[in-house]
């Protein structure tokens, strides 16, 4: 048992070195996002620092990944099927639906430090609404330049020329639901229509 936890932890430093050089993310980026020094990560990286959960929590939600596969656990045997997440044009992508057609769920997560700074508009069937978990997202639609902040969501039509970024140096973590066809997420928000007054004789 313990050949096994040193051989998981073994094979820690070079899956953190690939996640980020994936990413093109340096030392420096890595460590203003985790709080963790930078002599701290090369070690870690270098397999001559042990790593603890102390340090594997903030370095898998920088990478955008569980920590079950930061450090490659075992199947459980859970029946269940874990979505694996996917990197794409500098985001990370979980997707948290597998049914085909109808509505899609995904978490995206951007890193910061203005990886994808530079608006590149695109269009495609669809609808798609955003909200905003963590961070500062910047969602280009059409002609307007918006900044979302946690909380808050947006609702949009594909086919308007649209991109999305951190809108600073820290990464921004969101939540997206996009319907091909056209199909639409409404938030209920409106009270029940009040019973008609009592007639008192």
């Amino acid at each position: 048992m313990d050949d096994d936890l040193d051989q998981a932890l073994g094979a820690v430093g070079p899956r953190l070195r690939a996640l980020r050089r994936q990413r093109e993310t340096t030392l420096a980026d890595l460590s203003a996002a985790t709080g963790i020094s930078v002599s701290t990560l090369s070690r870690l990286e270098s397999g001559s620092r042990r790593p603890t959960l102390e340090l594997l929590l903030p370095l898998a939600r920088a990478h955008g990944v569980t920590l079950d596969e930061l450090v490659d656990a075992p199947s459980t045997g859970d029946p269940r099927v874990h979505l694996r997440p996917v990197t794409r044009h500098g985001m990370t992508m979980l997707p948290l639906t597998r049914r085909p057609g109808g509505i899609q769920a995904y978490k995206l997560v951007i890193p910061g430090g203005g990886r994808r700074a530079e608006p590149d508009p695109q269009t495609h069937e669809g609808y798609e609404w955003l909200y905003v978990l963590n961070g500062r997202l910047r969602v280009i639609l059409g002609d307007q330049d918006l900044v979302l902040t946690p909380g808050e969501a947006a609702e949009f039509d594909t086919r308007v020329p649209h991109w999305f970024g951190s809108a600073d140096a820290e990464p921004v973590e969101f939540l997206s639901l996009f319907g091909r066809q056209g199909e639409r997420a409404h938030l209920r928000a409106r009270p029940k229509t009040p019973p008609p007054p009592a007639l008192h004789r």
